[in-house]
Formats: C-alpha cells, structure tokens, sequence
C-alpha cells in the first residue's frame, strides 16, 4: 500500500472547493466568524476563559464586512440570519463593553449603521 503524495492531497482538496456553490463558501465564513466572535465575546461555555473583546471587535467588524459585500450575492434566504446573528453580535459587545462606544462606532457598525436593543 503506498501513501498518497501531497500534491495528491492538494489536487482533492482543490476539486472539492470547486465543487462547493460560493452561497455555501460565504455562508460558511460567516458561521465561522460568529462562533468565533461569540467565544471572544465570553458568550460559550467558559466564557471568562476566553473573553477578549478586542478579538471580538476584529471578527464582528470583519463578519459585518463579509455581510456588506457578499449579503446580495447569497440572497436574503442566508443572508437573513447571518445579519440577526450580527445584529446579535453587536447588542452582546456593547452589553459587555465596559465603556461603550458612540453609536454608530461599534463593530461592524461602520456597514450596519448604529445598532440599538
């Protein structure tokens, strides 16, 4: 039996991603991104372990531009939660933000206009 080679691997790997619609690629990344801003935000089991707003700031600004740039191209069907989660994202920081920022200069807020409860 003999091992595959790593350009085999990666020639797979390659054939996979074109397989994949891009409505699931950018779907995807935003899941990930808000996973990874909940986590920061302290919002997962063991929460205080891993709370770091800053980190926090970057994936909710980053998930907000994804939404801003790709939300047309994937259609309001997966769009939609992605924005709720973000809009989710955004009241979470703010509620755990020791001084909070000026309406309309929190995460993402730069795509999303000011977010309110």
């Amino acid at each position: 039996m003999s091992e595959a080679t790593p350009a085999a691997d990666y020639d797979d790997v390659t054939r996979d991603i074109a397989e994949v619609p891009a409505v699931e690629v950018i779907t995807t990344v935003g899941v990930h991104l808000m996973s990874a801003a909940a986590v920061k935000l302290g919002l997962a089991e063991d929460g205080e372990a891993h709370k770091d707003l800053d980190e926090a700031r970057k994936l909710i600004h980053a998930l907000a531009g994804l939404l801003d740039a790709g939300g047309t191209e994937i259609s309001s069907f997966h769009a939609a939660p992605l924005r709720d989660g973000l809009k989710s994202l955004q009241l979470a920081f703010r509620e755990a933000s020791i001084v909070p920022d000026e309406p309309g200069q929190g995460p993402g807020e730069k795509y999303t206009g000011a977010v309110f409860g």
